[in-house]
Parts: structure tokens; sequence; C-alpha cells
């Protein structure tokens, strides 16, 4: 029972870290909620921030819910534990209750001196000694044990008391949670009515937006296809000078280790000249890099991180998931998204999620510029930056301030739209990042 109490304390401990993170999570999307309103953007906007706090706030209630069942297992437990000492406690003082009247019927009748005095022998004499002096010290080891049980017990009961005082205060939490929920979900209600009213100017707006994704993407791949074959053309060039060294190497040793005639041993040695290799465009591939030893190192220690590497951002929630999903408010209306969106703090900063080369820093627009950051044959995206703070073959290190990320004047949001991709296969960022 020891085992499965300690367990359960190890999960509550858990689930009470979980809850205080939670609590952080809402507070910072309180606080984003709260500056697009004063700003008086658009409903779409507060829509999914809400949407995001509404969620925090299920997620609270369930963790909530756990806590006070784990605890309610707990306590049930403690109670068991109670009965048994209780129990056994019982035992123990109506033994030694009897224990003491045998006891004191023993003097009365004769007396400990008499007792040993009347033995037979010396032996058997000094096995009554021995006999009343381990009858004393059971007595005594009964009387501690009585001590400890009833000190455990005490113990217990107060543990019980404070597990009812903590579980009244979850059920409290939850209560006022879930009348919390209820308010914000009927604000919500309220929101989607009045985007839907103006369905066509969002309908416009967001095929506009694809449109301008859709550029963009094809702008990343043509950069990343660029990046792949320089990489593949240093790559190629490199194996061809090695190649070219080690043949060199081979001649002048054949050339040393021949036999030489008295006509030709005053002849000079011949010098092998060594080309510098030149490899062209159409020899190296555009879509996948060949990694060299230590690119392939970086590679590796990339993907072995897959599922722990840290958030583009240092706060914020995914506003927009990776590929085709439905609109939020219209099911009908499908969006494509080669990333993932992440809404954060105005005035927050880019960070690279893990080590790696800048391969290459792109205008996308005037107000947006991206970041593209090489690691082996993987390739990370961070765009919507107002500004950049690394430059093309900078190396840099995981969770490095790249850029400010840009707060939109229209709509107030401050996103950024991360991409991950290997070669020129997009990938789902959000199974890399750590508990997205």
């Amino acid at each position: 029972m020891t085992s499965v109490l300690w367990s359960q304390s190890s999960q509550q401990e858990k689930l009470e870290q979980r809850k205080a993170q939670i609590q952080r999570e809402i507070k910072d999307n309180e606080k984003m909620l709260q500056s697009v309103k004063s700003k008086e953007k658009s409903a779409m906007n507060v829509y999914l921030i809400q949407k995001n706090k509404i969620r925090l706030k299920e997620n609270l209630i369930s963790t909530t819910e756990k806590q006070t069942k784990l605890l309610a297992n707990d306590m049930y437990l403690n109670q068991l534990k109670i009965n048994k000492l209780n129990r056994e406690l019982l035992i123990l003082k109506e033994d030694y209750a009897k224990k003491i009247v045998q006891s004191y019927k023993s003097r009365s009748e004769q007396s400990r001196a008499m007792f040993i005095l009347s033995s037979e022998n010396f032996l058997q004499a000094f096995k009554r000694v021995q006999y009343l002096k381990q009858y004393t010290n059971f007595r005594k080891e009964q009387g501690e044990e009585i001590k400890g049980k009833s000190t455990e017990l005490i113990a217990f009961n107060k543990k019980l008391n404070e597990q009812k005082v903590v579980k009244q205060k979850l059920l409290v939490e939850n209560r006022k949670e879930r009348a919390s929920l209820v308010v914000e979900k009927v604000e919500q209600e309220k929101l989607v009515n009045s985007i839907k009213k103006d369905k066509n100017r969002i309908v416009s707006d967001i095929r506009k937006k694809q449109s301008e994704s859709k550029n963009i993407d094809k702008q990343i791949d043509r950069l990343i296809r660029e990046a792949i074959a320089e990489a593949n053309r240093k790559a190629a060039a490199e194996k061809a000078r090695l190649a070219a060294e080690a043949k060199a190497k081979a001649a002048a040793l054949a050339a040393a280790n021949a036999p030489k005639s008295s006509k030709s041993s005053k002849k000079e040695e011949p010098v092998v000249a060594i080309k510098e290799p030149v490899v062209s465009r159409s020899e190296v591939s555009s879509s996948r890099i060949e990694l060299t030893p230590e690119a392939k190192l970086i590679a590796d220690s990339f993907r072995a991180n897959k599922g722990s590497l840290p958030w583009p951002v240092e706060k914020g929630f995914v506003s927009l998931g990776y590929g085709d999903q439905a609109h939020p408010i219209y099911n009908t209306l499908v969006i494509h998204n080669s990333g993932v969106e992440i809404t954060t703090e105005e005035g927050s900063n880019a960070r690279a999620v893990f080590g790696g080369e800048v391969a290459s820093v792109m205008i996308l627009s005037p107000v947006n510029k991206a970041v593209m950051i090489q690691h082996g044959d993987y390739f990370t995206v961070y765009q919507n930056l107002s500004s950049v703070s690394v430059n093309k073959g900078d190396k840099v290190s995981i969770k490095q301030n790249l850029g400010r990320i840009r707060t939109s004047g229209e709509t107030g949001k401050t996103v950024i739209k991360f991409l991950l991709l290997q070669n020129t296969t997009y990938a789902n960022p959000q199974g890399w990042l750590t508990n997205m």
C-alpha cells in the first residue's frame, strides 16, 4: 500500500505542475485577448484567441477533476489504513490489559523473589530469572508498539483531514471554472454570429491570403532548391578534389618506386599537377542534399530530437495547424497551411529551434521577412518577421534570436509561421516541437 500511496502522490504532484502551467497559459492568452480587443480589430482574431482560452479552461477543469479523483482514491486508502490501525490497536490494548491483570495476580499470589527462590536448582532459578526479564521486555515492547501505532494513527487522521480540505478547495475551483467556461462559450457564440454576418468579406480575405501563401511557398521552394544545389556542388567539388589528390599521390609513389637506369638517373622527377575540379550545375541534384559526413551528423542529431525541439517563440498557441483543414467557422471552406501559425504576444522574437547555418534571409514583402536555417538536409523557416538579426552564412545556436515577429496593422495579431522540411518535402512541425 505504501508504494501505491507514493505513486499517487507523484501523480498528484505532476497534475499540480500541469495545472500551474495551464493557468500560466490562460493568463498569457488573456493578455493577448485584451491586447487585440483594445485595438478594436476583427472579431475573427478575438474568436481564435478566445477559442484557445476555452480549450485551456477545459484542460484546467479536466486536470482538476483528475486531481480530485486521485485525491479521493488516496483518501480511501488512507481510511483503510486508519481502520486497520484501529483494529490492531484494539487487539494490542486488549492483550496488554490481559497481561497487566495476569501480572497483578501473579504478584499477589507469589512474589518474584519467592518464584525464583522456590527453584529446585540453580539452572531452574536462572531460567526463571530470564523468563521474568523476557516477560518484562515483552510488555515493554507491547507498550512501545501501542505508542507507535497510536502516533501513526494520529498522523494518518491529520493527513486525511488535510486531504478533505484540499478536496473541498478543488471542488470549489472546479465549480468556479465551469461557471466561467459557460460565460466564455456564450461570448464566443455571440462572436460567431457576428462573424457569420460578414461571410463574403472573410471568404474573400482567406482566398487572398491562401494565394499569397502559395506564392511564398514557391519562393521558399526555389530558394531551398538553390541551397541544395549549392551544397551539392560544394560536396561534389570536394569529392573530386580529394580523388585528384589521391590519384596524384599514387602516381608520385609509383614513380618513386620505379627502377631507374643510369641514363635516366640524371633526369628530374616529373611534376604531377593537380587541377581544381570543375562541377557543372547539371552534375548535381537540386531536390536532395548529398550529405557530407559532417552534414550527416547534424541531420542525425536534428532527427534524434524529433518531438523535443523548443518552440520558435517563447510563448503562444497554435492558431492554425499544418495541412488542409476546415475553417473554424465555415466548415465547407478548406484552408491549406504548409507549416504552423503560432499566435504570440506583441514584441516577441523568433528563435531557432536547433543549431544550424542561415541558408537564406528572404524579403517576402515590404513588411514580411523570413529566415531559413539549414540543419544537414533539414530546413526550418521562420516567416512574418518585421526585422531580422542574422545574415546568410551565420552559424546559429538553439533558441538564438532571429528577429522580431511582425504585428499586423490590420488585425492586431502577432503571428509567426513556422515551416519544417527535409530537402524539399514538407513535414508537420507539430510532430517535432515539444508538447505541441
